[in-house]
């Protein structure tokens, strides 16, 4: 987290984070009509269940959000299950770090418009 926070302030992207996914359907719920252009999923992080949270999103979202996943290099398996259930792209967290900067431009909004969610 500390290290898409560094990036986005580097980029003047605004970025939110939330640790479940209750939290990320209340803040959905509370932006209203305004979409994040990017959510970012730890595709580890059980707390949010993304495996299970990913298909909403995108039946909520339809186009215009992105939604990239990233794991372990070594976890195929997930990968493939990512794909499978609406994860736009997923990278390993290796890959993820190191593109950081270009994801960001390319799907962030600048820090006075609409918010990415993390």
């Amino acid at each position: 987290m500390a290290k898409i926070q560094e990036t986005a302030k580097k980029l003047n992207v605004k970025v939110e984070f939330v640790k479940s996914d209750k939290d990320l359907m209340e803040k959905m719920q509370a932006n209203g009509e305004e979409k994040p252009s990017l959510i970012i999923f730890d595709l580890n992080n059980n707390g949010v269940k993304p495996l299970t949270l990913i298909p909403k999103l995108k039946s909520k979202l339809k186009k215009g959000t992105s939604i990239i996943g990233f794991l372990s290099h070594v976890q195929g398996d997930l990968k493939q299950k990512a794909h499978e259930v609406g994860c736009d792209m997923v990278l390993p967290r290796s890959a993820f770090s190191q593109n950081l900067p270009q994801l960001l431009r390319r799907h962030g909004a600048p820090e006075d418009a609409e918010p990415t969610v993390q």
